[in-house]
């Protein structure tokens, strides 16, 4: 824990200036919104988070070459469009809580909420139409695609135990890497880098993403709600089935092999998504199968292989104070606790 610390002051206090405008415009933008809207967006501010998608777009300009009020204006964006992403997350799991407080739908209903979160949107697509640059938008436009698509699929796929890792893989780059990936690519624009250096930080961005969505999968599993700051397997409960659960459930994994306990395994699994809750199978009992199945580990181990590849990505970057930051920041997410 104390490392991951160590690791964020790093990262952060290179672009706490930067961060502390992303926030005044932040705060500017909402602003500007009427009532409830504005309130909504003020306490979505307030909530906290870790503003990484702001400061890996911060990071990459920086490596790029470019620092400057784009680069501000854009930290913004990436930042409303994750927020509005969670708001719209939050209306469909019926979600009570986000970050340690009551989520938005808790406090102002399904229907302000879904329309606060498309304000969201519409308002940093607004804010980025300052840029004047059409490859810019188009980053944009591909990456809100991608996320709502990932929700549309995630909603079809709600309750199958039968989903793939190919499966799992393609959703955790839709609902969260490809805006990773999205800000990465950003800052190669701002600093106007040939094709080359933009799609290499692109795949930084995806594969810091893919790793940062399995650490938040085996959260689920092994952190404290006070760390989540929602209940712990709330994706379960939800019907959604992550990868450390497919580890799990596979032929071979439960029970090391035993095929009875793999049979009670799946059985367990299937009556939670059939209850959409824990009324007849207790929380423990499905943590317990995936830690003796060795399915943390290797789903950990996944992670980390996603973080190597980010870094391998940056090879070719001038060596910068920038460059060294985005370096560090796959083992921050991969020590992480929240």
């Amino acid at each position: 824990m104390a490392f991951a610390v160590q690791i964020a002051k790093g990262i952060f206090d290179l672009v706490r200036d930067d961060l502390a405008l992303v926030e005044r415009e932040l705060a500017a933008e909402g602003g500007v919104a009427i009532q409830p809207v504005a309130e909504i967006a003020d306490y979505l501010r307030q909530g906290g988070g870790k503003r990484l998608r702001p400061a890996l777009l911060l990071l990459a300009a920086g490596a790029a070459g470019y620092r400057g009020p784009g680069a501000i204006r854009l930290g913004a964006v990436v930042e409303m469009i994750h927020s509005a992403t969670l708001v719209h997350d939050d209306v469909i799991d019926g979600a009570q809580t986000r970050r340690g407080r009551p989520s938005t739908p808790a406090r102002w209903g399904n229907h302000m909420s879904v329309l606060a979160g498309d304000w969201l949107y519409m308002q940093s697509f607004e804010l980025a139409l300052r840029q004047r640059n059409f490859a810019i938008l188009e980053i944009l436009i591909e990456l809100t695609q991608n996320m709502v698509e990932g929700e549309l699929l995630q909603l079809t796929r709600l309750g199958r135990i039968d989903l793939t890792e190919t499966d799992v893989t393609e959703l955790a780059y839709r609902k969260t890497a490809c805006l990773f990936s999205g800000c990465a690519r950003l800052g190669a624009v701002l600093g106007q880098q040939p094709k080359s250096v933009e799609e290499a930080l692109a795949d930084y961005g995806r594969n810091a993403g893919l790793a940062f969505q399995l650490v938040d999968d085996l959260l689920d599993f092994t952190a404290s709600p006070e760390q989540l700051g929602k209940p712990v397997l709330s994706d379960l409960k939800e019907g959604k089935v992550t990868l450390p659960l497919i580890f799990a459930l596979e032929d071979g994994m439960a029970g090391q092999g035993d095929r009875n306990l793999h049979s009670q395994a799946k059985r367990l699994v299937s009556k939670v998504l059939e209850e959409r809750g824990f009324l007849s199978v207790r929380p423990d009992e499905i943590t317990q199968l995936v830690r003796e199945s060795g399915a943390l580990q290797r789903a950990s181990d996944l992670a980390s292989g996603y973080a190597r590849r980010a870094k391998a990505c940056l090879e070719d970057l001038r060596d910068t104070e920038y460059r060294r930051a985005l370096l560090a920041v796959p083992d921050f997410i991969l020590e992480r606790q929240n």
